[in-house]
């Protein structure tokens, strides 16, 4: 073992010393530090322990991280050859109680295998996950460099290159020929070019594998993925067969987004000025005389080119005054960006301000948007604990909802002509006659809320609207928390 350190050694300090004297190239960096690692020869690779994924956008406010989800177990198996890719874990809660979206209250074990296939997004994937297929990818890249440099006053041989969304990939390769940090930006609709940065850290041997038992991934400012490794098997005997799973799930670099919708969403008159608008998440527009207020402005610039689209042809000749905005997860304020370069005036909890007028700041040059290309400074009306809005004859009113466990910034909007509430997150309606054993806290905080505001309403439109299209009304809300009449 001391003999395998110093030959590691020696073999990182030659790497160091011979890219200063500028007599290396990248396969040589590779080759030596493939060599140092003992995955010279590495064809397929197994690896477990515990570990974590975080909701990405999903904070319980915007000073806090992405809310955790905690692995019992996780084991993942690589055919590096073929490509191919298995990962089987058992998936936690991980806040106790509650704090944040992501799907949270995870209630139970959450079993996934989840297996990928497709070259393109295994090499993508795993270039920024694993120090080895890190230095593979930049073997085989045809614009990849290296120099000396040093991070925390120690030596290191940074390797770049281009990656697949043309941000440079960097990786820092130790004196001892170990990778101990891949960086690289990617792009997001809410943040822009977000720093992506995964460490490797307390390398140890595996039948003469050395691999880093401790991984963290950080998306932004905040962890997004986290391994503990306990055990590693080099080069075993695998198959890895399953066509029909080739996607990555939640917590995993890359997964899928938020959807869409079309330009011509279905709607639905409510009444008095205000109409719902559907095909993808709910949105409300109101008619009021300076303008049209929206209530909502989720997912994407896709999404709310839509809802702007439907509002202006259901109260044609007027602006987006207003766009109210719930509370700050991504998929509810993805839109926002595309409102603001409307004109819309951002409407939002006062918590939120400082964090959108900061991140709304951020580059879009992975991916430009409507906003970086059509550049407009975002204005803000902000809520505390209730704001009511009225023309005269059209009016909606504006609260805090207190106490909420999925977003300390969580408004809901009150229409007092149409008795209607709208709602995100807090009362997303299970399948209609399903008995509930355990009402969600979530509910109950918003039935608390109601109860407390004294609201005279029939009618509840969720922004996760449900999938049968079904209006939604108290009763049921009543029903999900035990208190039907």
């Amino acid at each position: 073992m001391i003999a395998a350190a110093a030959t590691a050694v020696l073999i990182g300090t030659a790497l160091l010393w011979s890219a200063t004297a500028g007599t290396i190239d990248v396969k040589n960096v590779v080759n030596n530090s493939l060599k140092a690692m003992g995955a010279d020869n590495l064809k397929t690779i197994e690896y477990s322990g515990t570990g974590a994924d975080f909701s990405v956008g999903q904070a319980m406010n915007p000073r806090s991280g992405w809310p955790r989800f905690t692995y019992k177990t996780y084991t993942r198996q690589i055919d590096f050859n073929a490509p191919a890719s298995r990962m089987q874990r058992v998936r936690v809660q991980g806040e106790n109680p509650p704090r944040g979206g992501g799907g949270q209250p995870l209630v139970g074990e959450q079993n996934q295998n989840q297996v990928v296939t497709d070259p393109t997004q295994l090499n993508n994937e795993l270039t920024t996950m694993l120090p080895y297929s890190f230095l593979r990818s930049a073997a085989n890249a045809t614009d990849a460099t290296v120099k000396e440099t040093k991070m925390n006053n120690k030596p290191y041989t940074e390797v770049s290159f281009a990656g697949p969304n043309k941000a440079m990939i960097n990786g820092y390769v130790n004196a001892q020929g170990l990778v101990e940090k891949i960086e690289t930006s990617i792009d997001n609709n809410v943040l822009g070019d977000t720093p992506f940065v995964t460490t490797f850290t307390d390398y140890k041997n595996f039948n003469g594998l050395r691999f880093p038992t401790h991984i963290v991934q950080k998306t932004g400012d905040w962890p997004s993925f986290e391994l503990m490794i306990t055990g590693v098997k080099n080069n075993p005997s695998i198959t890895i067969e399953n066509p029909q799973a080739k996607g990555k799930g939640k917590g995993e670099p890359g997964g899928p987004g938020p959807g869409g919708a079309s330009a011509e969403s279905p709607t639905e008159n409510l009444g008095g000025g205000c109409f719902l608008i559907l095909g993808g998440y709910a949105s409300v527009a109101c008619d009021f005389k300076d303008g049209i207020y929206v209530v909502e402005g989720p997912q994407n610039d896709q999404r709310a080119e839509a809802i702007i689209a439907a509002s202006k042809k259901l109260i044609p000749n007027k602006p987006i005054k207003y766009v109210i905005n719930t509370h700050d997860h991504f998929d509810h304020n993805g839109g926002l960006r595309r409102f603001i370069a409307e004109g819309a005036i951002i409407v939002t909890d006062e918590i939120n301000k400082p964090y959108y007028e900061k991140i709304f700041k951020n580059p879009h040059t992975l991916n430009p948007d409507y906003l970086s290309k059509n550049p407009k400074k975002a204005a803000f009306l902000t809520v505390r604990e209730e704001r009511k809005m009225t023309d005269g004859e059209h009016s909606l009113e504006i609260y805090h909802v207190q106490d909420s466990m999925h977003n300390d910034g969580m408004l809901m909007v009150y229409l007092p002509a149409q008795k209607t509430i709208i709602e995100a997150d807090e009362f997303n309606p299970p399948p209609p006659n399903q008995p509930v054993a355990n009402p969600s806290p979530y509910w109950e905080i918003l039935n608390h809320n109601l109860e407390r505001l004294k609201l005279d309403y029939d009618r509840i439109i969720p922004i996760h609207y449900p999938n049968d299209n079904r209006k939604v009304m108290k009763a049921e809300l009543l029903r999900a928390v035990g208190k039907e009449n």
